[in-house]
């Protein structure tokens, strides 16, 4: 193709590539985005060289010397972040919509042209592709339930995916005058991505095909990987700021910034925390400080999870020292046992009325979100033997269970029937409200345990039966029931029993299955004989499906 039909040339959409020092990432990037099956001619790469000292400029060249009706590349000298080699890059594209991706990462083969189809088909000025993370990566996954033609952003996932990675109508881009701020090291692509979706007609998802591969590098060194705290909290304030900008107060900007606070600001309170500096613990917790006081509003605090919630609250507080040990107990002994109140439940961090603090009960309680995993951690089997009588066998369990206060709800029960998977992640589930709980059997007694939490006495009487019943805890908290599997391994089984009439025995197992998890299997001693007529039919059976031609039924 010459120059003059090049540039009459109208592609559907331009691919934005800023690129510095991502070889070899960059050539698979580079090779999804040449073989997309919307086609060359619908087409153009604009990758902004900026300032490499890899052989990412050579590698560009390559390309565009390939392609070069399709690839445009520029080079620069390095401008410390993506932003700038962005905003070039916009000054020249031509395509109807602008797609951005990052350079160390990499496309599936139909993504533009699904996502250019639903923008057309819809009058999207935003279309969002399915984006999944690879080497460890972490991509959030709520926004991609299923394919939706019109998001909300006030009522959606689509705040906790703000990175710029998406099919934009390039009218909008430029009739708004959308740029990417570059003094900005981190997170840069979110004032551009907000205002975008704030701007937008309308915002579409394609959920039913997996656009977009994210690619955590091997020495982890994507910049917002680099990012030390003090940058990171300035960055999020400023954007957090321009956010507050666009959107007037209320549930729509709660609805946006609680982002901020559930990730950007809760990253800056993680597990590194307590070894910083004290000058840079009073420094971050500032920070947050200006920011809770200014955005933190009931909504949003009560919209986090507990855990973010409390560690937002101390930071606000300016308890360094409670905020610490709340950090450094929950990475020794995982989450602290919750206080059960009537039909409210509070999680005991360090802090919790405590009058140095001075922090309300609502910053430790359970609002509404799944405490599954907590429950599940923080159970555990103490000990477990048999008791005979005669022909009479009797199964007694201690299980510590995280939770104190009015503990009257929690039991112990051995169910048989496997959990679902859904529940095998988080270890437990919240059963529906409309769940019946299993009927009590034997008799159960509850004591409190040194470390604060409740340790649950059991003793059930074995039917003679062939079963397999896994041991499970039954607990409310704050209005839901949760169903606890408990663990056993690492703990001294008791030995299998042999129980009931001399004639007719039968024997009592207490096993941990592959996924860790109590269960007692009873069955007779001496399984009965099947009977001759029944072994002929077999066995006429399995010879009759083994010769040609037979099909079974």
């Amino acid at each position: 193709m010459g120059a003059e039909s090049s540039a009459q040339r109208a592609p559907a959409v331009s691919v934005i590539v800023a690129v510095y020092n991502t070889m070899p990432y960059l050539t698979e990037c580079l090779d999804s985005l040449i073989g997309q099956s919307i086609g060359l001619d619908q087409l153009e790469i604009v990758a902004v060289d900026d300032g490499s000292t890899d052989d990412s400029g050579q590698e560009l060249d390559r390309f565009a010397e390939r392609y070069p009706d399709t690839v445009k590349v520029i080079h620069q000298a390095n401008s410390g972040g993506p932003a700038a080699p962005s905003n070039r890059a916009l000054e020249v594209a031509t395509g109807r919509y602008v797609y951005f991706i990052g350079s160390d990462d990499y496309l599936a083969p139909e993504a533009l042209e699904r996502m250019v189809a639903c923008a057309d088909e819809h009058g999207s000025d935003v279309v969002v592709g399915k984006m999944v993370g690879t080497n460890g990566r972490y991509v959030h996954q709520a926004l991609f339930k299923e394919s939706n033609p019109d998001v909300d952003l006030y009522d959606s996932a689509l705040p906790f995916t703000l990175a710029n990675t998406k099919l934009f109508r390039r009218e909008l881009v430029e009739r708004h005058k959308l740029r990417f701020p570059e003094h900005l090291p981190v997170g840069s692509d979110q004032p551009f991505t907000i205002e975008a979706c704030v701007r937008a007609r309308k915002i579409s998802v394609v959920a039913d095909y997996t656009c977009y591969y994210a690619v955590k590098r091997g020495d982890a060194s994507n910049i917002t990987y680099r990012a030390d705290h003090l940058t990171r909290l300035r960055c999020t304030a400023e954007i957090m700021d321009f956010t507050a900008g666009l959107i007037e107060p209320g549930p729509k900007r709660d609805a946006v910034l609680r982002r901020h606070f559930t990730w950007e600001l809760a990253k800056l309170v993680q597990d590194d925390f307590p070894a910083l500096d004290r000058s840079l613990q009073r420094e971050i917790c500032a920070g947050i400080a200006r920011l809770a006081d200014t955005y933190f509003t009931d909504g949003i605090r009560d919209a986090m999870d507990v855990k973010r919630r409390v560690r937002i609250c101390l930071a606000r507080a300016g308890a360094i020292d409670a905020l610490c040990e709340a950090i450094t107990s929950e990475k020794e002994n995982g989450a602290p046992p919750f206080l059960l109140e009537g039909e409210r439940a509070y999680a005991r961090y360090p802090g919790f009325r405590d009058p140095l603090t001075g922090l309300p009960d609502r910053c430790y309680e359970i609002l509404g979100e799944a405490v599954s995993a907590q429950l599940a951690k923080g159970t555990e089997l103490l000990a477990s033997d048999w008791e005979q009588q005669g022909e009479k066998l009797t199964y007694t369990a201690s299980v510590r269970v995280p939770v104190l206060g009015d503990v009257d709800s929690a039991v112990l029960r051995l169910v048989q029937g496997a959990m679902p998977k859904s529940a095998d992640k988080a270890g437990a589930r919240r059963l529906p409200a409309d769940r019946s709980l299993p009927q009590p059997e034997g008799t159960l007694t509850r004591e409190p345990a040194e470390d604060g939490a409740t340790v649950l006495h059991a003793r059930i009487p074995l039917e003679q039966r062939t079963a397999k019943r896994g041991l499970r805890v039954y607990v409310d908290v704050a209005g839901s029931t949760y169903e606890i599997p408990v663990r056993g391994r690492g703990k001294p089984m008791p030995l299998a029993r042999r129980w009931g009439a001399f004639e007719d025995p039968y024997r009592a197992s207490a096993l941990v299955n592959s996924k860790g998890r109590v269960v007692i299997d009873t069955a007779p001693l001496h399984p009965p004989k099947r009977s001759l007529p029944s072994r002929v039919g077999k066995a006429l059976t399995r010879r009759l499906k083994s010769r040609p031609g037979s099909k079974r039924k």
